[in-house]
């Protein structure tokens, strides 16, 4: 009778652990941009196999994860654009920004006859989405990539649909660049485009890119090297002509340290380093200042060990990882998220 007594006691004592470790097994649900979506797909993904913790995310663009967010139908956004003042003081219990990666977002092109190595500068890129260049043959084009032969075809511009923080980034550097874009067009999650067409998320413009001839279209680099799109290489400010790569994007976020801003709210488009590939922009994680429920300790967990193991997985994927130095007051700022 003892022993069974004994047996009975074992087991319960198991099903309580075990019971609690179910409930310690959080499930967090987050949307927003489709920019660092590679990235964070293998975080949540080992982040989970490591701690249970099942942290669902729908790539849906910047501008929806803020939508979200302040609807308070998810605990965390995401987005390649900073938010306002304005659409943070609409946040119930506040909003801080986690800076995560740096990408670069690229000038992918499908150019019968050109394989890769073509060069745009600033002045060609806007021309081209203002729609005053409309032939790849265009004699700016051609001055500046002697020995391509430019085909006599008409350029079909690709923009996102949606709400984008990719859109924010390269439609930053546009402002920076160009004068006629900043005074017509300017910048922003959504802008009226002066031509193209339009498709949704990163995968959507690259989809354009590879069905029609002729296309060009901005999107993320790890985007364009998966689904093999051949890509620019661009004019920076300091007059060089660079490739996107982790190096170039590297030396974009290396530049932005000194004016980087106790918030992290940052745009580091145009930069002036020699070797910064012009159009990059850091990505982050919007987190409440509060939460109530065991959901805020998971995120605040999740917060430590992006940035304790994830930043190391970042290269892989062609993203930049935070500069050290950030990374110590990206640490900091954790301990004011309160649950």
């Amino acid at each position: 009778m003892k022993s069974v007594k004994k047996l009975f006691t074992a087991a319960l004592t198991a099903a309580t652990l075990f019971s609690v470790g179910l409930a310690q097994a959080a499930t967090v649900n987050g949307a927003g941009a489709t920019f660092p979506f590679p990235i964070y797909s293998k975080w949540f993904y080992e982040y989970n196999k490591e701690t249970g913790t099942q942290i669902n995310y729908q790539s849906i663009g910047s501008g929806g994860g803020i939508q979200q967010l302040t609807a308070g139908t998810v605990e965390f956004g995401a987005s390649d654009a900073p938010m306002t003042d304005e659409q943070i003081g609409k946040v119930s219990n506040g909003v801080l920004h986690f800076p995560t990666v740096a990408g670069a977002v690229v000038l992918a092109y499908n150019v019968p006859g050109v394989s890769g190595g073509l060069k745009l500068t600033s002045q060609i890129i806007s021309d081209i989405y203002m729609g005053v260049i409309t032939k790849w043959n265009d004699s700016a084009i051609a001055e500046i990539n002697s020995g391509k032969e430019l085909p006599d075809l008409n350029i079909t511009v690709a923009h996102r649909s949606d709400g984008s923080g990719t859109s924010n980034i390269f439609t930053s550097y546009l402002t920076k660049v160009s004068s006629k874009w900043a005074s017509q067009v300017g910048f922003g999650t959504s802008v009226k485009w002066p031509v193209g067409v339009g498709g949704k998320g990163n995968e959507g413009v690259a989809g354009l890119i590879t069905q029609i001839p002729g296309t060009i279209g901005y999107v993320e680099l790890a985007y364009a090297v998966k689904n093999k799109l051949t890509y620019a290489n661009v004019k920076n400010k300091s007059g060089n002509f660079v490739e996107p790569s982790l190096a170039s994007t590297t030396a974009a976020a290396e530049g932005s340290l000194k004016k980087m801003p106790s918030d992290f709210r940052i745009m580091i488009t145009n930069s002036s380093g020699a070797n910064a590939y012009p159009i990059c922009g850091f990505t982050w994680l919007l987190i409440h200042k509060k939460y109530g429920g065991d959901n805020g300790k998971a995120i605040v967990d999740f917060l430590k060990w992006y940035l304790s193991k994830g930043e190391d997985m970042a290269s892989e994927l062609l993203y930049a990882p935070l500069p050290e130095s950030l990374v110590k007051k990206v640490e900091a700022q954790i301990k004011s998220v309160k649950y």
